[in-house]
């Protein structure tokens, strides 16, 4: 992409971790501003707001209250590029765990006056109200992965996702599986790949924060986790974390 990138970070309902992914990258980024990038807004980082048009939107966090289907789609149109950064963005976040539930009793329970709250009764990915380019997964997002896309978008080159499974992490660092030696309800299996199998590399159990890959075989897991002894319900919660509301996972059934 000829010049330099004129780029914004746009957050939504979510906690600014993968934000602070991009702000850590204390090493690189002063580099890419300096030479590449053109920030024209990101409020976690400068004052400066810039009305578009941008290059590239980095998009954080779920769309959860009324004012962000607004936002969200003049973003959209705004942009060349939309990508949406982190398991809040991709996939709904932990806040979709209300998805499930009713959200006029989570208010009620939750605030004195329920009725000067506005939320939309569901909090969903970014993808489900505009055309996303690409999904950055993780919760948070590698750093190394964003460093990765924003260079490609930046030299013009098309953007590597990974596709691959936890487990094809695992298989290359030489890790034991969790799953079948040690009989932890690893999500390794159905996630995508993207965090180097950081929690197997430590003898735990993957839950999924990158979510889940294409063409993911949901049954055939539920099953192995029936073998090792879990319990329905415990099941049902292994896949309704953080990004549970992802449309692979979303329709779990026990």
């Amino acid at each position: 992409m000829a010049g330099r990138l004129k780029i914004a970070v746009v957050k939504f309902a979510s906690c600014s971790g993968c934000q602070g992914v991009l702000l850590d990258a204390e090493e690189e980024l002063p580099f890419l501003v300096n030479n590449y990038l053109d920030i024209q807004y990101f409020i976690e980082a400068t004052s400066r707001i810039g009305d578009g048009p941008y290059d590239l939107a980095l998009v954080e966090g779920s769309i959860s209250v009324p004012e962000d289907l607004k936002r969200v789609q003049e973003i959209r149109e705004k942009s060349k590029i939309v990508a949406t950064i982190g398991a809040c963005a991709t996939a709904g976040g932990i806040q979709a765990l209300r998805n499930w539930a009713s959200l006029n009793d989570f208010s009620r329970t939750v605030y004195l006056n329920p009725q000067w709250v506005a939320s939309l009764d569901k909090s969903t990915p970014v993808s489900e109200h505009i055309k996303v380019d690409y999904e950055l997964n993780g919760c948070p997002i590698s750093k190394q992965q964003l460093l990765d896309f924003i260079t490609s978008v930046v030299i013009g080159k098309r953007p590597r996702i990974e596709r691959n499974s936890v487990c094809v992490e695992c298989k290359r660092l030489g890790n034991v599986c969790v799953l079948v030696a040690n009989k932890l309800p690893c999500m390794g299996p159905v996630t995508k790949a993207g965090c180097g199998a950081l929690c197997p590399s430590y003898g735990r159990d993957c839950y999924s924060c990158f979510g889940p890959f294409e063409d993911v075989n949901v049954e055939s897991l539920k099953e192995k986790f029936k073998e090792i002894g879990l319990k329905d319900y415990e099941i049902l919660h292994k896949f309704r974390e953080f990004t549970g509301y992802s449309k692979q996972f979303r329709e779990v059934k026990v």
